[in-house]
């Protein structure tokens, strides 16, 4: 088969396919027939991001449509991790969603298959975009959709959180949608052609010709703007509130690979950025981020009551560790912090869906009102402890390993004393995570407070249906500890910025 027409159907399939799942749902809605329709379009996800490693690994990058999309090895990993991480959230959302009809709460799941579906291909579209004005349509596109999302079960509290999300990630897209605008001038006097004004490569290669006052000013808004969607300070605020109203399944996609296809286009930035300034200016810039999301997202974790909006700190305090990892920028750095988004993107979403059926079967997100868990219900507390074990980065978890190279990198780099400020801030939170998990899965089990809700039989159990999904998703973030062999190429081209 022809190359030109072989990228074109490796690039296409990853985002008309949660396209076609999201018409089916909109016209046939959400039933046995179609209940895992999504599951199939995020498996196909996963499947075109192993084509497109493959093909990358061995052929270099795939462009498609004039260069409108482009598949590097970034975007290819970047591909696995949300096919990965799509496959094991709408696996359990059939699960989830039966069990919010049984208890008649929740939204549509008409809508919720469509809106989801709708997601998936936002955020493919994002990574394989090969021009920064589209990823930043693409972006936005999950920011429409996702607001519908957060706002799911029609309470107060999640309208409040979806208007919360809507204002906030508007302001910091339309920054970074200035920082796009500054550059594309600044492209287009350095001799740029329309189409390739915007290409990241292109841009790149042309990057000591532009402009520097005005590429940093474009550099410090795309930094900025983006962030915001990534969750780092101080554009912030939106994160916990949404990650803690939306369905499980949800929480779980813009935790996992939201945060990480923002922050896509960060490194797609500072590549630029690198070559036409050096790495100075966009080094400083990530390291106050993400130093400052630290600390804002350890200082919230030991306060904490709700423990969804606890996992949501968690999203923070990682995301400013990636932050810290990208401001290093050698090539271990820039590996470790990859391989840190596929580790967390997995575990993050076996927690949050994990908090999900905790949610239903304890009628309460109160930290203080969850005690004994592991003797109640041990298969969901043996979960629930294993996914945040791995967060907290303790082996054979990958983001042991991830966090290792990382703190190596920074010394190595001669950036000792941030990473040190960094990795405090993270024990911090680390301590503050383990004493709330602790006080759940082994604390007294007392009776209920006043106006706390009943606890239910102990003997309610987790399907094999709900557990399957958790259980894959560990074994991957384990896995990926103990070996990273199968995708060892991948990060070393993506963290050469191989195109």
């Amino acid at each position: 088969m022809d190359r030109t027409l072989t990228d074109a159907a490796l690039l296409l399939v990853p985002i008309a396919a949660p396209l076609f799942a999201a018409a089916v749902y909109a016209v046939a809605g959400w039933g046995r027939a179609t209940a895992h329709l999504g599951t199939a379009a995020a498996a196909l996800i996963l499947a075109s991001g192993i084509a497109v490693a493959v093909s990358v690994a061995h052929d270099g990058p795939l462009t498609t449509l004039g260069g409108w999309l482009h598949a590097d090895a970034l975007s290819a990993f970047l591909l696995l991790v949300i096919g990965s991480v799509a496959t094991l959230a709408c696996a359990a959302s059939p699960a989830y969603l039966a069990a919010e009809r049984a208890a008649d709460e929740g939204g549509s799941s008409r809508r919720y298959g469509a809106l989801v579906s709708c997601f998936l291909a936002a955020m493919c579209l994002g990574t394989l975009a090969g021009n920064l004005g589209l990823a930043w349509i693409a972006i936005e596109a999950t920011t429409i959709v996702t607001a519908f999302l957060v706002g799911h079960h029609h309470t107060r509290a999640a309208l409040e959180a979806a208007w919360k999300y809507t204002v906030i990630c508007s302001v910091g897209i339309a920054l970074a949608l200035l920082g796009i605008v500054v550059l594309y001038d600044a492209a287009r006097h350095a001799g740029l052609s329309e189409a390739t004004a915007l290409n990241p490569a292109a841009l790149t290669a042309h990057a000591r010709a532009l402009d520097p006052a005005v590429t940093r000013m474009a550099t410090a808004f795309m930094i900025l703007g983006f962030g915001a969607k990534a969750g780092l300070a101080p554009l912030h605020a939106w994160l916990p509130d949404a990650h803690s109203q939306a369905p499980a399944p949800v929480s779980a996609l813009m935790s996992g690979v939201l945060l990480a296809v923002a922050f896509s286009q960060i490194l797609r930035v500072k590549q630029i950025a690198d070559a036409a300034l050096g790495p100075a200016f966009s080094r400083t810039l990530l390291l106050i981020a993400g130093l400052a999301t630290l600390a804002l997202a350890a200082l919230l974790l030991l306060a904490q009551r709700d423990y969804k909006r606890m996992l949501a700190y968690s999203s923070m305090e990682h995301m400013g560790l990636i932050a810290v990892a990208a401001a290093i920028g050698t090539r271990l750095a820039l590996a470790a912090l990859l391989l840190h988004i596929a580790g967390h993107g997995l575990a993050k979403t076996v927690a949050f869906t994990a908090s999900g059926h905790l949610l239903q079967a304890e009628r309460t997100t109160r930290i203080a009102q969850i005690r004994a868990l592991a003797t109640r219900r041990p298969a969901l507390a043996g979960i629930l402890a294993a996914a945040l074990l791995a967060l907290l980065g303790l082996p054979p978890f990958s983001l042991f390993a991830s966090e290792l190279g990382i703190a190596r990198a920074g010394f190595a780099a001669h950036l000792g004393i941030p990473v040190a400020a960094a990795f405090v801030l993270a024990l911090v939170a680390f301590a503050a995570l383990a004493r709330h998990t602790a006080a759940m899965l082994l604390g007294d089990d007392e009776a209920p407070a006043a106006g706390a809700p009943p606890k239910t039989a102990a003997t309610a159990r987790l399907s094999l249906a709900a557990r399957t999904p958790l259980i894959t998703g560990l074994t991957a973030v384990a896995a990926l500890g103990i070996t990273a062999w199968p995708i060892n190429t991948l990060l070393n081209l993506a963290a050469q910025g191989g195109r």
